[in-house]
């Protein structure tokens, strides 16, 4: 019997994959080995998320300076038509899902963004080469998702985490279950003189936030960083990390070639968030409100502070505390308040020396 949470609406799967057009071409420019291993890691993805039961496909990736570049350039745009003309080795017609373009669209507008649509746009292999590549049959029907990453002004990383927020709610509202392929990046700066030189140590670190499940740390490269470090494409990346949040995947990949770094990272299972570190000053727990309360007092009346180092066991008795606090505060025991009751450690400094001031 499938378990209720398992049918949730909402994004399912989610991938980070690349989109190279020599995977298709294959010239002998190219690591043949190199491009098997991707293909490996992308199709082992693909069989997990086909195991998931998901009723929508969703390819967030990029045009470059074909459809939208110079009659209309859409911060962001879904595909509503029937199908979609491919191209170089993927000419012909891929079928969209424009049904489900049209009621995200819709949920989109209500939750203030108004993305473009288009009925005929033509896709490119940034596209259809994750299909392929994940093991997905060509009469599947997918949604494509368009960001601007190639012509300024493109969108703002915060922009482009605030569309995937809402694009996730959207996508939940519709009730839906989607899996998701980001395809864009890692570095690599076509039509330039830089082609052959891709920014292997900032996407090395990119690589390794995202294989810890620190997706937020693609907010850090804003559209001038993006711009120089050859990763235009990780707004797709970004609309993603809006999406998912922090998470760890459960298969990651990074491979350099002379021309691009190919990453490929992926989560078949979004049920746990990365734990978040103990915080340095955390908030009072509602059971310490009393004990916190207390210690303010210590601090904040001459009269309250003089009490306390006359008898410091016996101001703690009357107060209504737990043993333990009573003890705490009585031994002026500030590592315990701090590690034992969770308590402020700034609040703690100040009734240290408050208590140490004559």
């Amino acid at each position: 019997m499938t378990n209720t949470d398992e049918r949730k609406a909402g994004v399912v799967g989610a991938a980070i994959v690349p989109h190279a057009p020599q995977f298709l071409t294959l010239p002998d420019t190219e690591d043949k080995a190199q491009v098997a291993r991707v293909n490996v890691a992308m199709r082992d993805l693909g069989d997990r998320f086909r195991a998931l039961d998901a009723d929508l496909l969703i390819v967030v990736s990029n045009a470059h300076c074909d459809d939208f570049v110079t009659r209309c350039v859409p911060a962001f745009a879904l595909h509503c038509g029937l199908r979609a003309e491919g191209s170089g080795g993927h000419g012909g017609p891929w079928p969209i899902d424009g049904e489900a373009g049209y009621a995200l669209l819709r949920e989109l507008l209500d939750l203030g963004f108004d993305p473009a649509f288009t009925l005929d746009a033509g896709l490119g292999t940034a596209f259809t080469i994750p299909l392929e590549f994940c093991g997905y049959p060509r009469a599947q029907p997918f949604l494509p998702v368009f960001v601007n990453a190639y012509v300024p002004p493109q969108p703002t990383p915060e922009r482009c985490f605030a569309f995937g927020r809402a694009l996730r709610l959207a996508i939940e509202r519709i009730g839906r279950r989607a899996v998701v392929l980001a395809s864009g990046g890692l570095s690599h700066y076509p039509g330039t003189p830089q082609y052959p030189d891709p920014d292997i140590a900032t996407d090395r670190v990119i690589f390794e936030h995202l294989k810890s499940g620190n997706l937020r740390y693609l907010m850090r490269f804003d559209g001038a960083a993006l711009d120089r470090t050859g990763n235009v494409e990780c707004r797709a990346l970004q609309i993603l990390a809006g999406m998912i949040g922090d998470r760890a995947p459960q298969a990651a990949i990074f491979e350099p070639s002379w021309h691009h770094i190919y990453a490929v990272v992926g989560w078949a299972d979004l049920a746990g968030r990365v734990a978040a570190a103990p915080l340095y000053y955390p908030a009072t727990a509602p059971e310490r409100s009393a004990l916190a309360a207390a210690i303010f007092a210590l601090i904040d009346s001459a009269e309250a502070r003089a009490s306390y180092r006359r008898d410091p066991a016996g101001y703690a008795a009357h107060l209504d505390l737990a043993t333990d606090e009573r003890a705490a505060l009585a031994a002026l025991d500030c590592a315990a308040l701090r590690d034992h009751f969770r308590l402020n450690p700034m609040l703690l400094y100040q009734l240290a020396q408050r208590i140490a001031t004559a």
